[in-house]
Formats: C-alpha cells, structure tokens, sequence
C-alpha cells in the first residue's frame, strides 16, 4: 500500500463520532495532532425562558434581601422556597419596545432587541435562544424546544401584526419559530426516534471503519489497532459502570427514555393540565439531554386565556391585568407556580455534586412591568445556578445604570454557554454581575 496516502492523523470515522488513531508504521503521519476522545465529566448548562404576557401586580412584584431571608412580593410567594438559587433582576428593558408602545411592539422583540417592522409587516430580529439554538443547541437530538399554551394570533392591532405579541422565539427576522401547542406532538419531537446519537457505544460507531482499515495495515499495526480498541471498550465500560453507580466520571443523562406516557391528542381543555404537561416535557427534554434550550410560552401578550380553575372566569387575562385585583394576583401566582414545579422538578435531579437546576438557568420574563403597558423596566427572575457560574440569592438594580440593556442579560446567558458573543441587539457588554 502506499505510505503516502494519508495526509494527516488517521481518524476513524462513524455516525456523529470522530476517533483519532495512535501512530501506526503503516502510515505516514504529517502531524501528531490528537484528537479528544474523553468524554465531558461535567453536566451541560441548560437554558429555558418561560414568558407570561401583560406583566404582574404593580404592587405586589418586588423583592429584596439575600439567600434564605429575601423577602417577596405577594407576586413571587410560589418561588419562596427557591429563594437561595434566585435572582431577583430589576431595571433592564429593551430601547425598541418602547416606540410602539402597545403589546406586540413591546413583545416581538423582548429576546432580541431588535428593532420591529410595523404597518402589519413583519420584521423582528433572531432571538436569544435561537441564537443558541443554531451553536450550542447543535449537540443534541432537539437544537431547542420552543412549547405554547395559547395559539399564535395571526392579527394586526394598532399598526403592528399580534404575530410579534404571540412568539418571543424567531428563527430569524422574518420568521418566528413554529409554536408546539399540543403536549402529545411535544412528546414526539423528543422521543419518537428509537435510538438517539448519544445512545450508542462510541467504539461500535466507528467498528465499520475500522474494520476497512484493518485490510490497509501490517500485520504489527493490526495487534496495536486491537489493543487501543480494547482499551477504548475497558474505558466506556468503566464509565458504564460509574454511571449506575451515580458518579460522574462521564456525564450521562439520568434518564435515556421517557419516565411518564405519551399525552394524550390534542389540548387539554384545563389550561392547569395544559401548563402542568408543558412544564414536565421541558423537564423530560433537560434529564434525558435531548435538548438543552427551551422556551415556553404560558400565553401571549394581549392574551384571551381565563382561568375557572382559581375561580376567576369573568374576564380574560388581558382585561384582567388592567386591574390590579385579587384575582390579578391569583393569575399572577398561578404563572409563577409554573415557574416553581419546574424548578422543584430540577432540584430533584442529582447530576454530581449538583442538580439539575443547579446546572439550568431559568428565566421568567414579561414584555411589561404591569398591565399599564410599563415597558421602562422589564420583570425578571432567574433560578438556577448556570453550573456553578451563576451567585445567586441576590437582588441586582439597574434603574438608575445608564447602561441597561435586557440584551446585555442575554450576552451573560450566551457567554455561560459557550457562545462567547462580543454583541448582541443593542448591547455590546455582557452583565459582570451575572
């Protein structure tokens, strides 16, 4: 055979998985570059933005203290037991929401910043997760996971078509990501494939490959191809068995299939159920790693949903928000529950020394303060601790900060995973508190 048809390491080559070779005398190598076999020993970060329209109790939404004694608005009480992995984040808001000063034009950008086309056109910006999505998102089966509870309204409302007020997720400017509303076909993105990339042995990836080399090499080289496979299969073996064993010496996912059934058809009539399933396949998608970024849409802004199910179906959810009642509140709450059970989901999942909400960084944000439109400073909380990069427990101010962009929060985000962006809609710094 000849010695120079190789240019470079010799790899062996499978679905999804690229293996370098040691030195062989049968080759000619014009360079020892070793590739990284090792598998990550560390969970991965996890993203989901959850979004409620029309904002919160103007009152009633605020926090202030540390850890274990923050005290919280009647708004937040859901959240009191997370109060030691949250941030509380006040004083950020997006420059363009503030021209049209109406629902959709402070809502079709909110993950973006980005300036919004009006006269019913439509032209936004790629959102955050999105942006993610197209990078890190790659790695797994699902790039993102992008789930609604309310269905997008194709309408235009006061010069600005309400597709803006009904996605905060857009694959790019002129498109926004398709919405997963029924929680069975939710399930299915994720789960219907039998097997996953991530579920097969790396040596049986590149067993076909190698066997093709094997006809190309001496006799000597063949003993040192079967060694090093050898060694390979005794080192995912090993770490096999150090994952039933609960450690992390390569990370896997706690679950390789789902732990609950399939949904049912169509939408649940219970808007509590609807939410309720939502939460537990965005939880399902983080613990079996088929996806690492999700946003869930809990309604839209401007949004008809009503809520019998707390005793209040005698207003929609828009007209609701210009009250300020008890009721308001009740609604208010009920979001943040969602909030909540996702989180407590999370906790509950050991990924090493932490969890799996310690490993997530969850955002709740709405595309106004409250129902009289306030867009000068967005509602943000934050759980979770972006594994390990994230102090949280705190409250952060940035009202009176001439230098206040809510893209600036999401240059943190993306720089926490590994999409180290020097800009980002109208910001051009990331947030050093975050």
């Amino acid at each position: 055979m000849s010695l120079h048809r190789f240019s470079r390491r010799t790899m062996l080559r499978g679905l999804g998985v690229t293996m370098a070779l040691p030195w062989m005398e049968s080759l000619q190598v014009w360079g020892d570059v070793a590739g990284n076999t090792q598998t990550s020993s560390t969970a991965p970060v996890r993203l989901a933005v959850l979004f409620s329209g029309n904002g919160f109790h103007s009152k009633e939404w605020w926090a202030r203290g540390t850890g274990s004694n923050m005290e919280l608005g009647k708004v937040l009480t859901p959240l009191t037991d997370f109060r030691e992995k949250m941030l509380f984040i006040s004083g950020l808001y997006n420059a363009e929401a503030l021209k049209g000063n109406i629902h959709s034009s402070q809502t079709g950008n909110l993950l973006s910043g980005a300036p919004l086309a009006s006269g019913g056109d439509i032209s936004s910006g790629t959102s955050m997760d999105q942006v993610l999505a197209q990078t890190y998102g790659r790695s797994t089966k699902v790039p993102s996971l992008v789930l609604a509870c309310e269905k997008s309204n194709p309408a235009v409302h006061k010069n600005y078509s309400m597709l803006y007020s009904s996605h905060i997720s857009w694959t790019s400017p002129t498109t926004p990501t398709p919405l997963e509303l029924y929680p069975a076909l939710a399930f299915d993105r994720l789960f219907k494939d039998s097997v996953q990339q991530g579920d097969r042995s790396v040596l049986d990836a590149v067993l076909t490959d190698a066997h093709d080399l094997r006809r190309q090499i001496s006799r000597a080289d063949r003993r040192k191809l079967d060694e090093y496979l050898d060694s390979v299969r005794d080192v995912e073996s090993r770490l096999e068995q150090a994952g039933k064993q609960g450690e992390l010496q390569g990370w896997r996912p706690t679950l390789d299939k789902p732990n609950i059934p399939r949904p049912d058809d169509g939408v649940p009539q219970n808007i509590a159920d609807h939410m309720r399933l939502m939460c537990d396949i965005l939880v399902l998608g983080f613990q079996t790693d088929t996806t690492r970024i999700a946003t869930l849409k809990l309604n839209n802004d401007h949004s008809s949903l009503r809520f019998p199910h707390l005793g209040v179906d005698y207003m929609i959810h828009h007209l609701l928000s210009h009250t300020e009642s008890d009721d308001w509140l009740k609604v208010n709450q009920f979001f943040m529950e969602q909030m909540a059970y996702i989180a407590r989901k999370l906790d509950t999942i050991q990924e090493g020394e932490r969890t799996a909400l310690d490993n997530s960084m969850l955002v709740f944000c709405s595309s106004m303060l409250n129902g009289a439109h306030d867009a000068t400073q967005l509602p943000v909380i934050m759980l979770g601790g972006g594994g390990g990069q994230i102090e949280t427990g705190r409250t952060l101010d940035y009202r009176d900060q001439s230098e206040r962009q809510m893209c600036r929060l999401y240059l943190s985000l993306m720089h926490k995973m590994n999409l180290p962006l020097e800009k980002f809609g109208d910001a051009v710094s990331p947030l050093a508190e975050i």
